[in-house]
């Protein structure tokens, strides 16, 4: 198909479109020679404490060929003598070289050093309100807590901590005095009836008496 449509076109038309094609192919067989390519490859470190840095990109100039370096630093593709390179990261300064033009090796090696470069943020407030208006009357309708001193008196009050007494439950020692108290009880009345205070005198005499005291009574700390 292609060379019949070759055949009808004229005769100038295609010479002139196989002079343009080696003119083309002339010009990149002379970009591209291969005395012209080299390998270029180096370690990227940082200039503070020459430690690696890692996914830098390494591209040509006005093109999209490059690489990127490795988690140690390394990269290695190939390029032009003459080629710009620009090295470019996160966080750091944008560094460029020209690779020399007169090397008689095939490859070239360097050691890249880039500076952190720090970035300053103007302020921004933010505010919770759309408005000063709306700011100020929140403001004046805020509940404010308690000081620490407050909560710290609240808290040393005499019926606050009498109440806290009360709902206080016993301690680690204390449930394992009373835990031993009773298997004591128990192996020193084994083989035989235990004790029942209903009939002791003593216990009744304890119980009268603290019945008068008020020790039964619902206590209210309030007024204390």
């Amino acid at each position: 198909m292609l060379q019949s449509t070759i055949f009808h076109m004229p005769m100038k038309f295609v010479f002139t479109l196989i002079f343009a094609l080696s003119l083309v192919l002339a010009h990149a067989q002379k970009t591209f020679s291969d005395d012209d390519l080299i390998q270029f490859s180096g370690v990227i470190v940082t200039g503070d404490s020459l430690a690696a840095v890692p996914f830098v990109n390494v591209i040509i100039e006005d093109s999209h060929r490059g690489t990127m370096s490795d988690v140690n630093g390394y990269f290695s593709f190939v390029a032009q003598k003459g080629d710009s390179i620009t090295f470019s990261a996160l966080g750091f300064r944008r560094q460029g070289i020209i690779l020399p033009d007169s090397l008689e090796e095939q490859k070239y090696s360097m050691i890249q050093i880039l500076h952190p470069d720090t970035i300053e943020l103007s302020e921004a407030v933010i505010y919770p309100w759309p408005t000063r208006e709306q700011f100020q009357e929140a403001f004046l309708a805020l509940e404010l807590p308690e000081t620490d001193a407050e909560r710290a008196a609240r808290n040393l009050a005499r019926a606050e901590m009498m109440q806290r007494r009360e709902d206080m439950p016993a301690s680690a020692s204390e449930n394992f005095k009373y835990q031993m108290q009773n298997y004591q009880n128990r192996i020193y009345y084994a083989g035989q009836a235990p004790p029942m205070n209903i009939f002791n005198p003593i216990a009744w005499a304890k119980f009268i008496e603290a019945w008068r005291d008020g020790a039964f009574k619902k206590k209210d700390y309030s007024d204390k």
